[in-house]
């Protein structure tokens, strides 16, 4: 019997070494601003379900996007095999409302429960499956709408992002 192994190729970067998932996630969020992931997230997904409209931006950009998230997903994925608990949570504190965002308090004081949460629901397949889904939907005007559920990773890929963010910003105050 063949085992299914997950390729953790990240298809955008061409250095061929490997990497650690928050050595990935750094290098996207150097190409990748949050604000701007989100909001191009946010883009794709209302033109994939509007059936009249399509994205005006440059499909080539969008193309180097969706490469980009897939690689961003599979990070998440490394993350949640080979991180510690105990390096990214972080103690107690007092949390204003505006900088939970999506995340509850739980994932807020722990990033890492967002991406074992995400990757126990759907695998990197799924995720991919629908990122590609999503991206074409969005180029055109199509008759049809996605068939699965789209709310869902939608809301996991962007609370991935937050939480990526999030793990990456107390990962530099604890070096500096």
């Amino acid at each position: 019997m063949k085992k299914n192994r997950t390729d953790f190729d990240t298809r955008f970067w061409a250095v061929r070494r490997k990497h650690s998932g928050l050595q990935l996630m750094e290098t996207f969020f150097q190409f990748n601003d949050l604000a701007d992931s989100k909001e191009k997230l946010n883009n794709i997904i209302n033109c994939a379900v509007k059936r009249d409209s399509w994205i005006t931006e440059d499909p080539s950009a969008i193309f180097h996007f969706r490469q980009s998230m897939q690689s961003f997903i599979r990070a998440g994925y490394l993350i949640t095999l080979t991180e510690k608990k105990s390096t990214i949570t972080t103690q107690r504190e007092d949390i204003s409302p505006l900088l939970l965002g999506l995340l509850s308090e739980k994932e807020y004081q722990n990033p890492l429960l967002v991406f074992k949460k995400a990757f126990r629901e759907y695998s990197v397949q799924e995720f991919d499956y629908f990122i590609s889904g999503m991206v074409y939907f969005s180029l055109g005007v199509y008759d049809r709408l996605p068939e699965r559920n789209i709310v869902s990773p939608y809301i996991h890929l962007t609370k991935m992002l937050d939480a990526a963010h999030l793990i990456l910003e107390r990962r530099g105050k604890k070096h500096n």
